[in-house]
């Protein structure tokens, strides 16, 4: 970086990588009267050269040949393909090649991270992620620099926009869970093929960067327990109103004793909570430390100019240094840094929301309460009704808090009785 002139290639030009390429091009003039750099895209690679991203590129800057980011003299390359390959291949190139690396790319870092940063640290380069989790709310900085006077005691996130969406639309509008993502996916908040966002893996994978950053948690983010929105059902909706709560799609980290419990699922929260108040395809973190207390953070957690925000914030903290200060202090995955484990999912304790598809005849509630006594699991209440199609009864039961293995294994008893038509259904329940 020299005459306070920063080179930046961007390799990825869809919807994302057109917002970037909007900002860099056109606000130019006003990021260097704010930060007194130069911050220059030179080069924008990507396979399709033809279609229009709605923003003005000037001549000789938009090439399909990666070969022109490796060997440019560039000083930071923002990595917008998605994917975990050629993705990882292509940042291990431009770190070898003498380049700063920015990516929104969770999968990447969740299932690459320690490679990529030892990678990083070996070569003397960094790599910013800030939009990776959360699009354009900077929950990632704020973790990292502005609470680290706090150990933080737990993290509450709605991290997905698609899965929040589609409980809104079942909330609010009374859709079923099938006509809500048809909804999601005609609004563009929901790809053709949903599963990552409705199975809680995208949740999880940001989790496990925010429990690196938080708690110097390692772990592979397919240990961790997910359930995804898929289970949710309208009358899943329904009996939650009844009991004054909400259910919201939460990945959760919370230290306990013997480490960091962590876990992605639907959740019961109290319809006055904050978390309960975040609709539509907003994303919101909440996070107690030892001594702020509750933080709480809301807004876009997607969408071309949310997470195109977040990366051109990375690119100007790594063009003024500030990148490589928190790299270096943070040694993220790296040895000798402070770490916390994930504990055994079996040896928490939770409030449970069951919800039971059974035949509807004398002795069948017994029989249910009874397999949870035997485990120890105690019933705080129960509602029941007639399914909508007369072949059963639903129970709705929400436990007092019980160990997290004692639950399991009464569900997996009750699911092997003969009276239960369908496998029973648990959430997480919030006071």
């Amino acid at each position: 970086m020299e005459n306070n002139t920063v080179k930046v290639g961007l390799v990825g030009f869809g919807t994302i990588g057109g917002g970037v390429a909007d900002i860099l091009l056109n606000k130019k003039e006003e990021i260097r009267r704010k930060t007194g750099k130069a911050i220059e895209l030179v080069k924008i690679c990507d396979k399709d050269t033809a279609s229009d991203r709605g923003v003005q590129i000037p001549d000789g800057i938009l090439t399909d040949d990666l070969s022109e980011i490796i060997n440019s003299p560039l000083d930071i390359v923002i990595e917008l393909i998605g994917g975990l390959e050629p993705a990882r291949t292509f940042v291990l190139n431009f770190l070898k090649a003498g380049k700063d690396v920015v990516t929104a790319n969770k999968a990447l870092v969740a299932n690459h991270g320690p490679e990529l940063f030892d990678e990083a640290r070996r070569l003397g380069r960094t790599i910013a992620f800030e939009a990776s989790v959360c699009g354009g709310i900077p929950i990632l900085s704020s973790i990292a620099s502005s609470l680290q006077a706090n150990t933080i005691k737990s993290i509450d996130a709605i991290c997905n926009g698609t899965s929040n969406f589609i409980l809104s639309q079942m909330e609010g509008k009374g859709a079923d869970y099938d006509g809500a993502v048809k909804e999601a996916q005609r609004l563009g908040y929901a790809e053709a093929n949903p599963s990552m966002d409705v199975d809680g893996t995208d949740a999880v994978q940001k989790l496990t960067i925010m429990a690196q950053l938080a708690f110097g948690v390692k772990t592979d983010w397919k240990s961790i327990p997910r359930t995804g929105i898929d289970i949710v059902k309208s009358l899943d909706i329904r009996f939650a109103r009844k009991l004054g709560k909400r259910i919201r799609l939460l990945a959760t980290a919370k230290r306990v004793s013997g480490g960091v419990e962590l876990k992605v699922s639907p959740t019961l929260v109290p319809e006055t909570s904050p978390l309960a108040k975040v609709c539509d395809a907003f994303n919101a973190v909440q996070i107690i430390g030892d001594f702020v207390g509750p933080v709480f953070y809301q807004g876009l957690g997607a969408g071309r100019k949310p997470t195109a925000s977040a990366v051109c914030s990375d690119v100007i903290d790594t063009a003024l240094g500030r990148t490589r200060i928190t790299f270096d202090a943070l040694n993220l995955w790296g040895p000798g840094r402070e770490s916390v484990p994930a504990v055994d999912p079996n040896q928490t304790s939770e409030t449970a929301y069951l919800r039971l598809k059974v035949e509807d005849h004398p002795g069948v509630l017994a029989k249910t309460t009874g397999i949870l006594g035997q485990h120890g699991v105690s019933i705080s209440s129960l509602l029941q009704e007639a399914d909508d199609d007369s072949s059963g009864a639903n129970l709705i039961i929400l436990t007092h808090e019980a160990p997290s293995g004692s639950l399991a294994a009464a569900i997996e008893e009750i699911n092997s009785s003969s009276f239960v038509l369908e496998k029973t259904v648990k959430m997480s329940v919030r006071d």
